[in-house]
């Protein structure tokens, strides 16, 4: 199975890579975001490692039924032939009704097939008010080329 865009990235495949993690992201469905990766990805989420797709359906599983409403943004830092890093920043709220503002960098790697074979995350959370709040849901067409804020 392959995933394009292909590795060696360029800054438009890289681009397109990114706004696709996006797009899957958003969907909060694990499985489907769990297909691009690699069978043997490995990752660090936070403090968590994790190895394998099922792990990875596991892992977004629970952050999914903990993190409700969310909706993330990611952004292309650098990119070589088979790596990017992105910034990002997603926004949830709690069963109790806090809301959260997610900040965090994300380091890839990739196969040859487009399957991302490494990922390691760093993210902090910062409580907001819900009248805070700047990201409702999947990206629109007419944002796709803008970048995200540092606050």
């Amino acid at each position: 199975m392959e995933r394009p865009p292909l590795p060696p990235f360029t800054l438009e495949t890289a681009l397109r890579k990114v706004q696709a993690a996006e797009d899957a992201w958003n969907t909060r469905d694990p499985e489907k975001v769990s297909l691009a990766y690699s069978e043997d990805s490995v990752w660090r989420n936070r403090d968590v490692f994790v190895r394998g797709r099922a792990e990875i359906v596991g892992l977004l599983t629970a952050k999914w039924r903990r993190e409700l409403d969310y909706a993330l943004r990611k952004s292309l830092w650098a990119f070589t032939d088979d790596r990017i890093a992105v910034r990002f920043q997603y926004e949830c709220r709690d069963a109790e009704g806090a809301w959260y503002r997610s900040y965090g960098n994300e380091n890839w790697e990739f196969d040859a097939r487009g399957l991302m074979t490494r990922r390691e995350a760093s993210i902090d959370d910062v409580v907001i008010a819900e009248s805070e709040r700047r990201i409702f849901g999947p990206r629109p067409e007419s944002e796709r080329d803008s970048t995200i804020p540092l606050r």
